[in-house]
């Protein structure tokens, strides 16, 4: 059986209640397979988020086939693979504008107005 290149055991879950457990996660995505792993996102920035991760990756295909959209305290899960090159993507942008800012200053480089 072959799987999209994006399909991994990591799935991301946004849209989560704010007072969901880790308890209550187990019962919504251990009944897709065996789960190696839930992480529930408890600063202000990752408030409704989650990482699950399984044992296997055709039951993380399951679990996100059928949890996107499913609901949960009125809220519809939506639920991705994980994908660590995107993850990663706004914090390198971010460092590589921190880094060409100190070069442009130490080189006197003013931008042009427009």
């Amino acid at each position: 059986v072959r799987l999209p290149p994006e399909v991994n055991r990591i799935l991301y879950v946004r849209n989560l209640p704010y007072k969901i457990t880790a308890e209550e996660m187990y019962d919504i995505f251990g009944k897709y397979g065996a789960i190696r792993q839930i992480r529930v996102g408890n600063t202000p920035e990752t408030r409704g988020t989650a990482f699950v991760v399984y044992e296997d990756i055709f039951d993380a295909k399951n679990a996100c086939d059928h949890l996107s959209g499913f609901n949960v305290c009125n809220r519809y899960l939506v639920v991705l693979y994980y994908q660590s090159n995107k993850a990663f993507k706004r914090l390198d942008t971010e460092k590589k504008r921190e880094e060409l800012d100190k070069v442009k200053s130490k080189y006197g480089i003013i931008p042009e107005e427009k």
